[in-house]
């Protein structure tokens, strides 16, 4: 029996008839029984020896009664115990049977009674109908209500205050119906419940359990319940919610307006029924923000509302603009801004009974307040408020704006507690904010940069038509190293160019400006698609080591760049490309789409590796599509997918290539971008037939007065006779030469384009260059001429030879 010396008190409820129908687990910690042993038994047969007189009814009567009886425990051995019987009786006076409490022996029931009594736990019984049955002094104390006020009264009538919801924005019922569901259901329930009771100046947390009192043939004739004000724990457990919450919530995206969003809906309603987020609009352009030298004592601060949240508003609606917002001078929110202290605002006065009042513990204390806080403010209750707390935004010692957490109706009012939550919450954003607010400068920067290293406006040409888009990456997506060109070339010709700089930052960007400078430099020099590109592979492996000490790799930069070049000759309707790593172009024809069959080279940088040109006849009116991987990536679907929806949407294509390109954008760019993308399309034109003619030349230095007639009589014909003159110099110098010093086959081609356009080629590689000739030199000033009368002269080669050409202005 050693082992048993330390068991709890048992509750029986025992019938009219003797029949036990309730047994209590602390019935089978001291008797080793089960309510499944018991419950449908007399009650006798737990007695060792036959029931004395008037048992169980006629127990624990008395001013002090002893009810001392053996009882028969499970394993056969003997329990000595008191025992105490309470009567039960309906609202009717109908006798319900008996309540009976069973100890071991060694205390006196009155000391059971006392201690239910005497019990911190709130204690009731009701009848299904929930009319009161029974309850203990600290339930009374919690109702403010003694038992005789309560027997017999429905659970509604006495605390209609629990027939609502206490908090309507959260998912719950009303007490009053978990009791209706216990009685109805016969399921034990358990549930946090947050009110203020009777006469009580806090609000309460209670933890309770509400179980089904059964009869012997298992009916439910009474609901019970016992709670336990848990108060300090529950606001303690939901702060620390709070903040775990704001750890994830805040500060997710580097994005000024989405940071003060997620401050303002964090403590919502948990902590707050509304928030504002004031910044000044320094911050939110992502600028330096003012400095203390820039507040003027008396003035008003005006602010830009960035966030603002409350328990009525749909969490799901996007947020607005920030819309101006003053703070008069000796407003709150300005003396908060100006000392850098927090503030707290009560409607009532706890101390004096208030009708809100501060919750358990140390933090209903004012004299653990901060100086100068709370402050009774009646004209917050005007406005709806039962309290608000005002905290200044400061991070890294600069003052960014100011929160404001109000409170409405709800039965709680803000503690010394709730202040250092939300200048915990506060304090977190701040640096949030500021981070954003940093980073937004930073990517307003690069992104200047890219865009000013990108084509200002597409140059004027007749061989195609172009529209091009650039997209950054999304908020909290650094800028890439995404581009294009359209370049001009000699011959009525014209490169498209599109390129991607792996990685993101100032650094992209920067690479990205030097690429493109480069690609620009080597087009001038007229090379063909395939021989750009390897000296510009060439020359991004000098630039890696000119940047990279020995020894170190290489992981960012230009060594992690692709490249698309492409040539379009109008005359002869052909498409050269070659590409270092890059996607192929895209190319619809009248006839549907014009397959690529090109094999890409490897990215820049890697070296040793040869790049292939592909020749392409494309019908006039082709549609091609340059872009970079930023268009067609995704995480849900492979890029073979989203290259052929990129295709539907091309064969679908608009009149306007300006509309192609916004509908291009539209359905394969998502709203969040995880990568910046660039677009370039082009609608290819052809020459007119009767814009060019050319004339094959024998090399023979008498061929050179005919190759002059063709040339005046082709440039009369197009009506440009205040050319002729130039022309017939032009031609006599530059055939000439190819007689002299090339090598047959020689042929001259006129073209009309935007300018005069004068060609000579043969199948020689060597180069002419431009010298000046001294005093007595016989020769020597023919190119010199050349470049001196014309707009532009250069030399191109090809795989059959070179070619040397010249551009008129036309007048």
């Amino acid at each position: 029996m050693a082992g048993k010396q330390d068991a709890p008190t048992a509750t029986v409820v025992v019938d009219p008839d003797g029949v036990v129908s309730g047994w209590s687990e602390g019935g089978r910690l001291l008797l080793g029984w089960t309510a499944e042993d018991t419950v449908g038994r007399p009650v006798a047969d737990l007695l060792v020896d036959p029931p004395p007189a008037g048992f169980p009814e006629g127990y624990g009567a008395g001013p002090d009664p002893t009810g001392f009886i053996p009882l028969r425990h499970r394993d056969g051995s003997t329990v000595d115990a008191v025992v105490a019987a309470q009567p039960l009786s309906g609202p009717d006076g109908r006798a319900l049977g008996h309540a009976v409490t069973i100890q071991r022996w060694g205390r006196r029931p009155v000391i059971a009674d006392r201690a239910f009594e005497q019990c911190p736990f709130a204690l009731g019984a009701y009848d299904p109908e929930l009319r009161f049955l029974w309850i203990n002094a600290s339930s009374g104390r919690v109702i403010a209500h003694s038992e005789e006020q309560v027997l017999g009264k429905k659970y509604r009538e006495v605390l209609p205050e629990f027939d609502r919801k206490l908090f309507p924005e959260r998912d719950d019922k009303p007490y009053t119906d978990k009791l209706a569901e216990v009685a109805r259901t016969g399921e034990p329930a358990r549930l946090i419940t947050v009110f203020r009771p009777r006469g009580s100046n806090y609000a309460n947390a209670w933890a309770t359990s509400i179980w089904p009192v059964r009869d012997a043939e298992g009916r439910v004739r009474a609901v019970a319940n016992w709670g336990f004000d848990m108060s300090a724990e529950y606001w303690a457990r939901q702060r620390l919610l709070i903040l775990n919450e704001a750890s994830g919530g805040i500060g997710r995206t580097l994005d000024v307006i989405g940071t003060a969003q997620e401050l303002a809906m964090t403590p919502v309603p948990g902590f707050a029924d509304l928030v504002s987020v004031d910044l000044f609009d320094e911050v939110l352009h992502g600028e330096e923000p003012p400095s203390a030298s820039a507040f003027v004592p008396g003035e008003t601060i005006t602010l830009g509302r960035a966030a603002q949240h409350s328990v009525k508003e749909d969490p799901d609606r996007a947020p607005g603009l920030p819309m101006p917002v003053s703070h008069p001078p000796g407003s709150v929110a300005a003396r908060c801004m100006a000392t850098g202290r927090s503030t707290v605002e009560l409607a009532a006065d706890p101390g004096e009974g208030g009708e809100w009042a501060f919750g358990p513990g140390l933090a209903s204390d004012p004299a653990h307040w901060p100086p100068g806080n709370p402050l009774i403010d009646g004209s917050i209750a005007a406005d709806g408020l039962t309290g608000r707390i005002t905290v200044p935004l400061r991070a890294r010692g600069a003052l960014l704006g100011v929160v404001a957490f109000s409170r409405t109706d709800r039965p709680e009012a803000f503690t010394a507690d709730d202040l250092i939550l939300a200048e915990e919450l506060t304090a977190k954003a701040a640096v949030a904010i500021d981070n954003a607010r940093r980073y937004s400068r930073e990517r307003t920067t690069a992104l200047t940069l890219q865009r000013s290293l990108l084509p200002q406006g597409l140059p004027n040409q007749e061989a195609v038509e172009v529209a091009s888009r650039y997209l950054p990456g999304g908020t909290g997506v650094e800028v890439g190293g995404d581009w294009f060109d359209v370049i001009p070339l000699s011959g009525a010709r014209v490169a498209l160019v599109v390129g991607d700089v792996v990685g993101h930052g100032l650094h992209a960007s920067a690479s990205m400006g030097r690429l493109r400078t480069a690609v620009r430099t080597l087009a001038d020099v007229d090379l063909p698609p395939d021989e750009l590109l390897t000296h510009l592979d060439d020359l991004v492996l000098h630039l890696a080591s000119d940047i990279q000490p020995a020894g170190h790799f290489q992981q960012t930069g230009e060594s992690g760049a692709t490249c698309l070049y492409t040539v379009y000759d109008p005359v002869s309707r052909r498409l050269t490309l070659a590409s270092a790593g890059h996607p192929l172009p895209l190319i619809i024809s009248a006839d549907g789409r014009t397959p690529v069959s090109a094999q890409p080279g490897p990215p820049l940088g890697i070296g040793g590796l040869p790049f292939e040109a592909t020749e392409l006849e494309l019908p006039e009116g082709s549609l091609l599509a340059l872009y970079t991987d930023g268009l067609v990536q995704s995480r849900k679907r492979d890029v073979d997918q989203r290259i052929a929806e990129l295709q539907r949407i091309l064969n679908h294509s608009a009149t306007s290539l300006e509309a192609l390109c916004d509908t291009v954008t539209d359905a394969m760019l998502p709203e969040r971008r995880t990568d910046d993308a660039a677009l370039l399309l082009a609608r290819t034109h052809a020459l007119d037939p009767h814009h060019f003619a050319d004339w094959d030349v024998e090399p023979d230095p008498s061929q050179v007065p005919g190759a002059r007639k063709f040339a005046v009589d082709q440039v009369d014909a197009w009506g440009l006779e205040e050319a002729s003159f130039v022309t017939e110099l032009v031609v006599s110098e530059l055939v000439t030469n190819a007689i002299r010093y090339g090598e047959p086959p020689i042929r001259l081609r006129l073209i009309r384009d935007t300018s005069l356009i004068c060609e000579v080629s043969d199948a020689s590689n060597t180069a002419p260059h431009l010298r000046r000739a001294r005093a007595f030199d016989e020769g020597g000033r023919g190119l010199l001429l050349v470049a001196q009368l014309t707009q532009g002269w250069g030399t191109r080669h090809t795989t059959n030879g070179k070619t040397i050409w010249c551009a008129q202005a036309l007048p």
